[in-house]
């Protein structure tokens, strides 16, 4: 089974996610973390949980879900997954984090390229990438069927969807995501998304004025 702890990280209020089991295997994903307390917290949760980080992954690389992937990925020696057509965000986000008054230091390690329909380990628990291109072009859900919930990332949120004006977004793209990847999902599904409050499946089918 998988547990799940969010924090709000960065001026841009990003929920960055840790899946845990319990054999004590964790996910780090989207870690947003932007200040050194923000650091602090994520690795004291790590540590006085015992937990053993096995993945760092982003849904999709806008500076404010990468702000914390150079911290992890030394930190515990992991390498960053992302899907191919997220290679050229992730180049971007430190120009945009300058253009946001929001520097950082960029990950530059090796990248492990996931697409969809693939399956991530944790363990001997998984979660299936999700392909829903809009927000931006390679965005991947992570959904755990066992345990009934889907990370999204920045493509549906709380009676919400994500912003589509951004570079390389487009908004027929992202309500076709959402309508042909997401809403298959069971509707008890919950959904943990990029910012904000947790939702899930069938109330953003009935209430999101988005895809009405």
């Amino acid at each position: 089974m998988l547990h799940i702890q969010s924090f709000e990280f960065s001026p841009i209020q990003e929920n960055t996610y840790v899946l845990y089991n319990d054999q004590k295997q964790c996910a780090i994903i989207d870690p947003g973390c932007y200040f050194q307390e923000e650091r602090d917290a994520l690795h004291q949760f790590i540590q006085n949980n015992a937990l053993q980080p096995m993945l760092l992954v982003n849904t999709h690389c806008h500076l404010d879900h990468v702000f914390g992937n150079k911290f992890v990925a030394e930190t515990f020696q992991l390498t960053l997954h992302i899907h191919p057509l997220e290679k050229q965000v992730l180049d971007f986000a430190p120009t945009s984090g300058l253009m946001y008054n929001l520097p950082f230091d960029q990950y530059q390690g090796e990248i492990h390229y996931i697409n969809d329909g693939d399956q991530l380990s944790i363990g001997t628990d998984s979660l299936q990438a999700i392909l829903v291109p809009g927000h931006s072009p390679g965005s991947l859900a992570f959904y755990s069927a066992a345990d009934q919930f889907v990370i999204s990332g920045d493509a549906l949120f709380y009676r919400s969807i994500g912003r589509t004006d951004l570079p390389l977004g487009d908004h027929a793209v992202l309500l076709k995501s959402i309508k042909e990847k997401l809403f298959v999902l069971p509707e008890q599904t919950m959904v943990y998304s990029g910012h904000g409050k947790p939702t899930h499946i069938g109330e953003e089918k009935i209430h999101n004025p988005f895809l009405k």
